[in-house]
């Protein structure tokens, strides 16, 4: 099983819980709120079996980078959310950031 496609899967399931999770609206509709709970948790298991194929700082960085990526542009395209370019800048330094720690683990 290749662990990348693994941790991807998990990402995307964890962007969608989040972005549930604001569609949501406290919990008051449910199903929102019930692809947060099963997000969420898909998420969770996936990132822990991925967790056994690579090491905990690259799943880690990948998967709260891509993530955060994943729900700053979801929450501009979903809900017309502002992006501003120090936004964008931020998002840059973040895949980089996440490119570099893949490297320097292929290299490792």
């Amino acid at each position: 099983m290749n662990p990348y496609l693994v941790l991807a899967v998990s990402i995307g399931a964890e962007v969608s819980a989040t972005l549930a999770l604001k569609a949501a609206d406290g919990f008051t509709r449910p199903l929102p709120s019930l692809i947060v709970a099963l997000g969420y948790g898909t998420a969770l298991w996936l990132m822990s079996t991925s967790m056994d194929m690579l090491p905990i700082g690259v799943v880690y960085a990948v998967w709260a980078g891509v993530g955060m990526v994943g729900a700053a542009l979801g929450g501009a395209l979903l809900f017309g959310e502002a992006v501003s370019p120090a936004m964008i800048i931020g998002i840059a330094v973040i895949a980089l950031g996440v490119t570099i720690l893949a490297v320097a683990q292929a290299h490792a």
